[in-house]
């Protein structure tokens, strides 16, 4: 167990002095850059969606 919390302390250690964290400015861009990408590709699945519902729909329409 004294293994395990030694492997986190170090961890933690170096995340404070190691690691170069972003500002916040930037963080709060690549947020809303991430923010709106998901809602475009959403609306683009859902799009893609309904068309190949309304080309099924056509489709099964025309062998009935």
């Amino acid at each position: 167990m004294a293994k395990f919390v030694n492997y986190i302390s170090e961890a933690f250690q170096e995340l404070k002095t190691n690691v170069t964290w972003p500002e916040w400015a930037e963080v709060q861009r690549l947020t809303i850059i991430v923010a709106v990408f998901s809602v475009v590709f959403a609306l683009l699945t859902y799009g893609v969606d309904q068309l190949f519902v309304k080309a099924l729909a056509g489709f099964f329409n025309i062998i009935k």
